[in-house]
């Protein structure tokens, strides 16, 4: 079932490069995440008011709001799982994850965003965010922001078009990875969960195998496993 969000959108919420002032969202618009449609229902323009009874489909934007083509990151998580396996990525717990670091030198790769990392980290771990901000302002963007807003999300997040770039600015194609993030996530099948559960250091696994990365292990139960077991942290605040 497609996932709709409805709330009020005005031109404060418009960037004020995009924003035109006498154009308001006066009532209400529907956004549709399985076709990234945003529908507006009602559109004010000065004290003139222009409602979805013009037009019983209601105007819909489609060109500008529409996102993009799937990215890898973006793709099954069916597909991203069966190339893991495939490609024999592991899975470590957190203890294993310092062994590996510490007398193999396993480097650990920390996808969280910039400020997680700061807070608190294993020493060593490099970090290159997989997820950043959204820092664009098209049309499609704005929809996004709204309808984070709208769960009381008020910093969306959007792919990190750099991630793999970063990476091979600091890592070697041929380096033994550990790649972490909060959670984790698992391969694992379970009762609930027969393939698993995606995570950002899955996805962050799968784009650099899928990338010529050959040494990638992945940290089961993710660094709240790690802070939890009491290991090794440093902090850059």
């Amino acid at each position: 079932m497609a996932a709709f969000a409805s709330l009020p959108l005005t031109s404060s919420s418009l960037h004020p490069v995009v924003q035109f002032s006498p154009l308001v969202f006066s009532s209400t618009f529907v956004y549709d995440s399985s076709s990234y449609r945003l529908t507006v229902r009602s559109i004010r323009y000065g004290k003139q008011k222009f409602s979805s009874q013009i037009n019983p489909r209601s105007l819909i934007i489609l060109g500008a709001a529409t996102k993009q083509a799937k990215t890898p990151a973006e793709e099954d998580w069916k597909v991203k799982r069966e190339l893991l396996l495939q490609k024999r990525v592991r899975s470590v717990d957190a203890n294993e994850a310092l062994r590996l670091q510490k007398e193999n030198n396993f480097v650990i790769l920390d996808v969280r965003p910039e400020a997680e990392f700061k807070e608190g980290h294993p020493p060593g771990a490099i970090n290159v965010q997989i997820y950043r901000l959204i820092k664009e302002w098209t049309a499609w963007d704005i929809a996004r922001r709204a309808a984070f807003a709208f769960f009381g999300i008020f910093s969306g997040t959007e792919e990190n078009p750099e991630f793999l770039q970063s990476v091979e600015s600091k890592i070697d194609k041929d380096a033994k990875i550990i790649v972490a993030c909060s959670s984790g996530g698992t391969m694992k099948p379970t009762q609930n969960l027969p393939e698993g559960q995606q995570s950002r250091s899955l996805i962050a696994a799968y784009l650099l195998v899928l990338n010529g990365y050959t040494n990638v292990f992945h940290l089961e139960g993710g660094l709240y496993n790690w802070f939890k077991e009491g290991l090794p942290v440093v902090s850059e605040e």
